[in-house]
């Protein structure tokens, strides 16, 4: 067997393709070659295989397979055409091919040609009539139809009857194409002759060979009943809605018979021979037509059924009745899913085919138009491709951190009254790309952190978060490549990778480095990865970690620095002024003066804020001459640090009174000074014994002070705390006041004569024990006022080079 195709190619922007068509006989042995529908749709026997080709045919039977391997299509089913399709012409099957990867719908229809496969038959093998021997010449008798369920040429086109002498058949052509029987009295009949009659009703098909049926006649010769039943109507109409219950009253028919008596009774039936008919419908004797079955407009609009009088003589006539379904909207669409996609990357484009559909409605007219639509507020949209085809796509872009999976209800209405619908759910995934950066919690952070503290301590954590799923949102933080005085950061801090924590790496200093700045970047997992930076400002909290440092009176072992009271000072004279500096800041910078030790306690005090020595009492001549003072300076930190200087004082008018006390002084001193080197030395014989405890110590220092180098190189200012009104004097120390002094001397330097140049002035006297020499101080020329920029070591040896420039004078030859 042959079979043909015919492909119709329509191209338009479409999921759905041109439609290829195929024409096959009904029969055909399973394996049977339909097409290759790989040559007609002009497709590559990988792509069915990639594409995952498959016959979709909704709810209907399958009776074609797709072999994939060669392209083709074959029979999987036995096709039966009348079984199929019944009378409908022509009777062919349809479905699609669908692809994915993308999404094609390709529509195959395969038209099943009819064969001579079925032989006319008749419902009953045999008949018998009754006729009454007075019946006329003409008289009709209706005989039951034949049926064959082929078409065309192999369906029914003759009826012939045998052993008839006194009949003959006459047919009628009908509006739906059948052909009414009738056998046709053409001879007077004599029940004395002849009382029984056998005929053979032979009904052909046009088939090739060509098929029969037969069915027996038996006529029995009754006697004188001449007139037969009339319809009053060749034709009734009627109209009954479908879904009518059970029991419905259709209409009536009605026929008379002008004999009387038992001969003038007459009874209906339905002569149609089709099982379908009578089980549907029933005549009772008064003619009225009543509804046995369920009417479906789907499955049939009309009826057509053929009714019979017959009296008890055996005439009979015939009529017809036709019956129009009206349809009612009792079907809802049926909605089947050909292909659908469980879950799309958030970057899809719009118009992506998330699932296509075909939608069906059996009702007719407006009751069959359907109208699909799916639920509002979702990024996607519905749109018809063909008749009854359908396809879900996005319409705008997705975003999977707004809504990760969407429930999108599509749901077919009908323009019924009322109106019918169907609905179905689709369940999409969303999955993530990596489109979000992560995003600190802040814009910028500050942290503290004490100096002093120990390497690797917790400062504090920085955290990011990252909108986007799984791998695309593991956040990783690195710290910034950047330098702080051109050291690295990373020397500084470090960053914990996978919590964001920040650790210091080393001991910090508040007095080498107060804060620093750095970058902290937060780096997700994806492909490529994003990141994003933000800046954190760590900022060193002050510790009392370094104790005063005394400016002046400098502390020297080579000379003795003496400050001259002379006896006629009052009460309140200014003696000289301690002045010590804190590189520590804040409170721990703030400095008070005790006086710890005094030769005589009573003469003098030092102010608590300013460091100045004053005398509270009058100076009398009673009072020592060498006046030995311990003041304390101690900061306000916690703890307190403190340290200790010691002012020596001198009470006297002239040079000459002090030169004999001080330089006696300087002998005592040399004695002390060798007998502390004696202790050293011993100290030092002893110490032998633990040297190797020493070099542990050793090894100990040597790594403080390479851990501590680099901040030591930094060379970052500090700045002093000096008390208020403070002011630095070139070559006077703080005192207010200067005295020069003019020294005449002999070799006897207990006369030396001093003489006063200016009245009112300051005197200190600084004794060489080197030379027995008086030296006298000059006055400077200039102030130093506090410079709160200037380091410390500038602003020592300022205070250094104006106390201590001295003036020797040489014994003279």
């Amino acid at each position: 067997m042959e079979t043909r195709a015919n492909v119709l190619q329509i191209q338009w922007e479409s999921p759905i393709h041109g439609q290829v068509s195929y024409s096959i006989p009904e029969e055909m042995a399973k394996g049977s070659l339909v097409g290759n529908i790989a040559q007609d749709l002009g497709l590559d026997i990988k792509r069915l295989k990639s594409g995952k080709a498959r016959i979709y045919t909704g709810d209907s039977a399958e009776y074609i397979e797709l072999n994939k391997e060669r392209g083709v299509l074959l029979i999987k089913e036995r096709i039966d055409r009348e079984a199929l399709c019944g009378q409908t012409t022509p009777c062919a099957l349809h479905f699609q091919i669908t692809l994915e990867n993308p999404m094609e719908l390709y529509p195959v229809t395969v038209e099943i040609t009819d064969i001579n496969d079925n032989a006319p038959t008749f419902q009953k093998t045999e008949r018998r009539l009754e006729i009454s021997e007075s019946a006329v010449t003409g008289s009709k008798f209706m005989l039951e139809k034949a049926v064959d369920p082929d078409i065309d040429l192999n369906g029914l086109q003759s009826y012939s009857l045998k052993h008839a002498d006194h009949f003959v058949l006459k047919l009628h052509s009908q509006a739906d194409g059948s052909k009414k029987v009738e056998m046709v009295l053409q001879k007077p009949l004599d029940r004395e002759k002849q009382e029984h009659m056998s005929l053979l009703l032979t009904a052909l098909d046009g088939g090739e060979p060509q098929l029969s049926g037969t069915m027996q006649i038996h006529v029995t010769v009754l006697d004188a009943n001449d007139n037969a039943p009339v319809f009053t109507k060749p034709v009734y109409k009627a109209a009954i809605s479908e879904n009518s219950q059970k029991g419905t009253f259709v209409t009536t028919v009605s026929a008379s018979d002008a004999d009387k008596g038992t001969n003038g009774e007459v009874s209906y039936v339905i002569a149609n021979s089709m099982n379908r008919l009578s089980t549907l419908f029933h005549i009772n004797e008064d003619g009225d037509l009543i509804l046995d079955g369920q009417v479906d407009y789907e499955k049939a609009r009309s009826y057509q059924i053929d009714i019979e009088a017959i009296d008890n003589g055996g005439l009979s006539d015939s009529s017809k009745i036709i019956i129009d379904v009206s349809d009612v909207n009792d079907n809802s669409p049926l909605i089947n899913l050909i292909s659908k996609s469980g879950i799309i990357p958030e970057d899809s484009r719009p118009n992506t085919v998330i699932a296509m559909m075909s939608v069906n409605d059996p009702d007719s007219e407006s009751n069959g138009k359907v109208n699909c639509g799916i639920n509002e507020n979702i990024p996607f949209t519905i749109k018809s491709t063909s008749n009854g085809f359908y396809s879900l796509v996005t319409d705008s872009d997705l975003d999977r951190e707004r809504a990760s999976e969407y429930n999108i209800s599509v749901t077919c209405s009908d323009e019924g009254v009322p109106s019918l619908s169907s609905s179905v759910t689709l369940t999409l995934q969303i999955s993530d790309v990596n489109d979000n950066a992560p995003v600190f919690e802040r814009s910028s952070y500050e942290a503290y952190i004490i100096e002093n503290n120990t390497p690797g301590l917790s400062i504090f954590t920085v955290k990011a978060r990252d909108a986007d799923w799984n791998q695309n949102a593991r956040v990783s933080y690195i710290l910034d490549d950047s330098s702080v005085n051109g050291v690295p950061v990373s020397s500084y801090v470090s960053v914990s990778a996978d919590s964001g924590v920040i650790h210091a790496v080393r001991s910090f200093d508040y007095e080498q480095i107060k804060d620093f700045q750095f970058r902290v970047k937060a780096q997700d997992g994806g492909s490529p990865p994003l990141s994003s930076n933000v800046t954190v400002k760590l900022m060193i909290q002050d510790q009392n970690d370094n104790a005063p440092q005394v400016l002046y009176p400098v502390q020297t072992s080579s000379s003795l620095v003496a400050e001259m009271v002379p006896r006629s000072a009052d009460v309140g004279y200014l003696v000289t002024k301690v002045v010590a500096v804190d590189v520590d800041s804040g409170q721990n910078a703030w400095l008070s003066y005790k006086l710890q030790k005094a030769t005589d306690r009573a003469l003098f005090e030092v102010g608590l804020q300013n460091g100045e020595i004053r005398t509270i009492r009058q100076v009398t001549d009673k009072d020592a001459v060498k006046q030995r003072l311990t003041v304390v300076v101690e900061d306000n930190g916690q703890p307190s640090r403190s340290a200790t200087v010691n002012v020596n004082v001198a009470v006297a008018d002239s040079f000459p009174e002090v030169l004999s006390e001080f330089t006696d002084f300087t002998h005592d001193k040399d004695y002390n000074d060798n007998l502390t080197f004696y202790l050293v030395l011993a100290l030092a014989v002893v110490s032998f014994l633990f040297i190797t405890c020493l070099v542990v110590i050793i090894s100990v220092k040597i790594y403080r002070w390479r851990q501590s180098r680099v901040l030591y190189h930094s060379n970052l200012p500090v700045i002093p705390y000096y008390p208020p009104r403070y002011a630095d004097t070139l070559g006077t120390g703080t005192l207010q006041h200067v005295y020069n002094y003019e020294v005449c001397r002999t070799t006897d330097s207990r006369k030396s004569d001093c003489k006063f140049v200016r009245p009112c002035s300051q005197n200190v006297l600084i004794m060489d024990p080197s030379s027995t020499g008086t030296m006298q101080r000059m006055q400077s020329e200039q102030n130093i006022l506090d410079d709160s920029d200037s380091p410390i070591e500038s602003r020592t040896q300022s205070a250094q080079s104006g106390l201590q420039r001295t003036l020797s004078t040489e014994t003279p030859n």
